[in-house]
């Protein structure tokens, strides 16, 4: 991660991670070539989603998941893979879901950013 993150925010985060489960891009990609069910959801800004983003995932940017989830995503039980720019945004909504009481949340450490490394296709308008 080249970007300078605060001490406050990556405190955080790293406090985030230690109770959301993480995946790396490779997972995700496995996942999706085997047809296996989950919900893709990228936490970016609408401005980040609107450049590029996984085939298949739904946009609830980090600022309104907490408000629209329940909405979009009504089933606490569903397999959620959480993505972002790097693994940052999507722990800290991961760990705000599971205190929301959904129980099997995903947080995809490398976000875009690692999975574009990979090599793995983007969707872009």
């Amino acid at each position: 991660m080249a970007k300078d993150h605060s001490t406050g925010f990556l405190d955080l985060v790293n406090a985030a991670k230690q109770r959301v489960r993480e995946c790396t891009c490779s997972d995700v990609r496995q996942w999706q070539t085997e047809g296996r069910e989950f919900q893709l959801v990228d936490v970016r800004e609408e401005s980040e989603w609107a450049q590029a983003r996984l085939p298949g995932a739904i946009s609830l940017g980090k600022g309104v998941i907490e408000r629209d989830v329940e909405r979009v995503i009504p089933d606490h039980a569903v397999e959620i893979v959480l993505y972002c720019g790097g693994g940052f945004r999507s722990a800290l909504a991961g760990d705000a879901l599971q205190q929301m009481g959904y129980t099997n949340v995903v947080s995809m450490d490398g976000g875009i950013s690692g999975w574009h490394a990979l090599g793995f296709p983007l969707v872009a308008d």
